[in-house]
């Protein structure tokens, strides 16, 4: 689907189902908002689907992978080539999202936007990379938007299979790095805010690429207000889809995770693309990267686990799923005050 009729399909959460689903939790015998964000989660579900009878039977990962010319510039610690092995472990179960998602009940969707080789990897690439963003723009306009439709079409396969919630994660070397670009950009804040050391970087290391995103921005200098200006220019073709596949899972009002750094910089581009896809989307964690703060702070949104992790590949939205899935056990399955005949807690003043 195109871009524009996705965006403009987006509609607001459901107030009628989202305020049944408030009564559900006050009517449990238990103390008023004592399961806290975990209570507003499930609301905020019951009002992405129209649906009180919250279901979250059927979970997946997607997992876009995608290299990032970028690496040229000494700013990761390993080389180009670990994306494509590790996008293929994905398939045969050897990485930690593959690990996590079978001991949540996800399945898991490995999908190359733009790995530099071919691989088993289910293919949707635009390009086998992108150029050093240093040097040039990482991609073409056209591209871009190529990368972001695609996201969104894969956000209606999920939903044409029946999944009741999505996980976003990712997979490309150097992909901190432009996130750290793109991020700097849309919330017009200094590369010094966003850039941090992704998967172990040294000082010179994380001075490289600190220099690189600030070589980047200030050779495209991409317009804030056009998101997708700033992620063809300075952005991967991962990001791209990530934001693509946010607004699809908001115009097909299927709730979706941001796992962390690299996964929120995309939700922060799919926000500025179309502020309504916000609702639709739920902070599993706070990457332990500078910048997560405040792209949870602009999506408005409050992590519910903090465990410092930062390792990617949608490992900290995994990890919230069997937490989310208590809280709605709770929601769906604990006594109210009336079935036990006791009388109920009031909203205190």
């Amino acid at each position: 689907m195109k871009l524009s009729e996705t965006i403009n399909r987006i509609a607001p959460l459901d107030q009628e189902a989202m305020q049944e689903a408030r009564q559900r939790w006050n009517s449990i015998a238990k103390p008023l908002h004592s399961l806290g964000k975990l209570e507003d989660c499930v609301c905020q579900i019951a009002g992405m689907t129209g649906d009180s009878n919250v279901q979250l039977d059927k979970k997946a990962l997607m997992v876009f992978c995608a290299d990032n010319g970028v690496v040229e510039e000494g700013v990761t610690q390993t080389g180009q080539e670990v994306t494509a092995v590790v996008a293929e472990n994905f398939l045969s179960g050897q990485t930690s999202a593959a690990v996590m998602c079978r001991l949540a009940g996800a399945d898991l969707y490995p999908v190359d936007m733009g790995i530099r080789r071919a691989t088993g990897v289910p293919d949707y690439h635009v390009r086998r990379g992108t150029a050093n963003m240093v040097k040039a723009e990482a991609m073409t306009r056209e591209e871009g938007i190529r990368a972001i439709e695609t996201g969104i079409r894969l956000a209606g396969v999920l939903k044409r299979k029946g999944y009741k919630i999505a996980a976003t994660g990712e997979m490309g070397i150097g992909n901190t790095t432009t996130s750290a670009a793109v991020a700097s950009v849309l919330l017009s804040c200094q590369p010094e805010e966003m850039v941090g050391r992704g998967a172990g970087l040294s000082s010179g290391g994380l001075e490289r690429k600190l220099q690189a995103v600030k070589k980047a921005i200030t050779l495209h200098r991409p317009d804030p207000d056009d998101p997708v200006a700033v992620l063809h220019k300075v952005g991967g073709l991962d990001l791209a889809g990530l934001a693509g596949f946010y607004l699809g899972c908001a115009a097909e009002r299927l709730p979706v995770l941001i796992d962390g750094f690299i996964s929120a910089t995309a939700a922060l581009a799919a926000a500025k693309l179309c502020p309504g896809a916000k609702a639709y989307m739920l902070a599993s964690h706070c990457s332990k990267e500078p910048g997560m703060k405040k792209i949870l702070t602009y999506l408005d949104k409050q992590a519910v686990l903090h465990a410092e992790m930062c390792l990617g590949e949608g490992t900290g939205a995994v990890a919230f799923l069997p937490v989310l899935e208590m809280g709605l056990g709770v929601y769906r399955e604990m006594s109210t005050f009336s079935q036990i005949q006791i009388e109920s807690y009031q909203e205190l003043k």
